[in-house]
């Protein structure tokens, strides 16, 4: 969709909606928004330009008959340029086509949603898996960089693994969990979604299918899918992915790969019991099926440590292994690792050099003052304290209105709620009616397609006030609509 990045200047000499045509027929006649391109509805050019909807629909027509846009009944308006002052130009591109040609696929129309309206201050983001910025150490950021003065011995492209002293630093950090990896079977990339990009590019076939719980995040990407491969989910229980299960889709589907969450699991928050870990790496060994465990939450324990990760007990390298500083420290900073066998190890970071030259040396020496200074571990502490009293105060605010709505089990750890309500309704629905209202919500249907009775709540990102208001909201939408 269509971008609107201007408001009109209504104390100006030119009339506003002279201002819009001049507006759009600038972006037209300057190649962003190609023929064929749709425009947004008039309510939202409204909401957009900051004026009524007259305004916009006296616009549209003058760009109407200029010939620069036709309407569709229906389909609202799209871009035509039939204005022969245009037409006697050399035609643009046909830039659409490209678009609608390329093999990588879009989001999900609801993932787009989110990502368009994330930045706008205006949104209460009751879904985000991100700190809010109050939970960022911006402040001690400004300390480390301060600090790597005379530390920093190259700032040019690192080497394929990233740098020494950064992976020297991860190696020890992993030990804490239970983990002992050498800095040669680590790999840095750029966070955690770089490392499933690398997978899917450098070690498995066309056509492989990988094998995930559901619901899950992975559901809500087309990473894998634009890679060629099918995802295939396995069902879940309380205690994390079934291993019966897992064996039948591994079967059926001649599975390659287990994509798993052990750690408060996304979008569900389940945290994998040790003896599911257990049975879970007994079935995988015995069905000689590769693991890629996702770890970027596992530190975040709320109430108590989990099990260790399941590549603490990996004895034949089995499992390759996913962590990254993006939930609990930044994710503005994009660094995260790989683990697993050295030959892995070699050929992702081929494919890495030949994406992106190697992750940021300036954001690998931070990361690297961070984990060897200590203050890693402290902030650690300080947001896991910090997200303890905001999921207490997400479950209390649920236990005030969602009561009799829906059922929730409490984190132990992570970032989410996930809440079923006890009827299920229409989350598209929902999920406009809440936008209206300035909230964006995580419908589960984006996690699992099957799904119209969840939604994933985040405690890490809205403050108090806004939490309160927007559960508020949603309780009273979900009343309206029985």
């Amino acid at each position: 969709m269509l971008t609107i990045d201007w408001k009109p200047d209504k104390a100006g000499d030119m009339p506003v909606y002279a201002q819009i045509v001049a507006y759009i027929k600038g972006k037209i006649a300057g190649g962003e928004w190609p023929i064929n391109s749709k425009l947004p509805a008039q309510r939202a050019l409204a909401a957009a330009f900051g004026v009524n909807r007259s305004t916009v629909v006296t616009a549209l027509e003058e760009l109407k008959a200029e010939g620069l846009i036709e309407a569709t009944v229906g389909s609202g308006s799209v871009v035509c340029n039939n204005s022969w002052s245009l037409l006697t130009t050399t035609p643009p591109p046909d830039w659409l086509g490209y678009v609608q040609s390329g093999t990588h696929l879009p989001n999900l129309p609801t993932i787009q949603d989110i990502n368009r309206y994330e930045p706008d201050p205006r949104y209460i983001r009751l879904g985000t898996g991100e700190l809010s910025p109050r939970l960022i150490p911006t402040a001690e950021m400004e300390d480390v960089l301060a600090d790597l003065r005379g530390k920093m011995t190259q700032l040019g492209y690192p080497e394929p693994k990233g740098l020494l002293p950064l992976r020297e630093a991860i190696s020890a950090q992993l030990l804490t969990r239970g983990i002992a990896a050498s800095p040669a079977s680590i790999l840095v990339v750029s966070g955690a979604l770089q490392a499933l990009q690398l997978i899917s590019l450098g070690i498995l076939h066309k056509g492989s299918t990988i094998l995930l719980e559901q619901p899950s995040y992975l559901f809500s990407l087309p990473l894998f899918q634009s890679s060629g491969m099918r995802l295939a989910g396995v069902p879940m229980d309380e205690q994390g992915i079934s291993p019966q299960a897992l064996t039948r889709q591994k079967q059926l589907h001649n599975g390659a790969l287990l994509y798993t969450i052990p750690a408060f699991h996304n979008p569900t928050s389940i945290l994998m019991s040790e003896q599911r870990r257990r049975q879970i790496m007994a079935t995988c060994e015995k069905a000689q099926l590769p693991i890629l465990e996702d770890d970027v939450y596992g530190e975040l324990w709320l109430d108590a440590p989990g099990p260790a990760p399941l590549k603490a007990s990996d004895r034949s390298g089995l499992v390759l292994y996913m962590g990254s500083l993006s939930k609990t420290l930044s994710p503005g900073l994009r660094i995260g690792w790989i683990v697993g066998p050295q030959p892995v190890i070699e050929r992702l970071a081929d494919v890495k050099m030949q994406i992106d030259y190697g992750s940021s040396a300036l954001s690998q020496w931070a990361a690297t003052e961070w984990l060897t200074s200590g203050r890693y571990e402290r902030h650690l502490r300080h947001i896991r304290q910090s997200l303890r009293v905001r999921r207490d105060r997400m479950c209390e605010l649920l236990a005030r209105w969602f009561g009799d709505l829906a059922d929730w089990h409490v984190p132990q750890g992570g970032f989410y709620v996930w809440l079923r309500l006890r009827q299920a309704v229409s989350m598209r629905k929902l999920f406009t009616q809440a936008l209206a209202e300035g909230i964006l919500l995580n419908p589960g249907y984006v996690y699992d397609q099957t799904d119209s009775q969840h939604l994933r709540l985040s405690y890490a990102y809205a403050d108090e006030a806004e939490m309160e208001r927007a559960l508020h909201t949603v309780a009273k939408l979900l009343r309206a609509s029985e």
